[in-house]
């Protein structure tokens, strides 16, 4: 693919593959509340859902099962929006360092 990949092209991409499949944070809404997912580390038994405006997190099986009326836990350093800045970040530098196909 000529010229150079968006990190939106990328976040779309991803988005195409199952839930459990994925690579990048998405973003999902349910009874009022909008969540960030985080895909799932190789050591990890589920993914984890953040919640997009506050540090607090549940699993996504539960998510799944309970949307809005999941149990959220704190987390003290990390929301949905930490994680979706994060990933953003990361592509932006992988895609400056040309790692990513189709860039120039």
């Amino acid at each position: 693919m000529p010229g150079t990949i968006t990190i939106d092209e990328i976040f779309a991409e991803d988005h195409s593959n199952p839930p459990a499949e994925r690579c990048q944070p998405w973003i999902e809404s349910r009874d009022g509340i909008t969540v960030v997912v985080e895909p799932k580390p190789y050591w990890a038994v589920d993914l984890r859902v953040f919640r997009l405006d506050r540090r607090e997190y549940c699993l996504y099986a539960d998510w799944l099962v309970d949307g809005g009326r999941s149990r959220f836990y704190g987390h003290i350093d990390t929301s949905g929006d930490d994680v979706m800045r994060n990933a953003r970040a990361m592509i932006a530098r992988e895609i400056e360092d040309r790692l990513w196909a189709g860039t120039k």
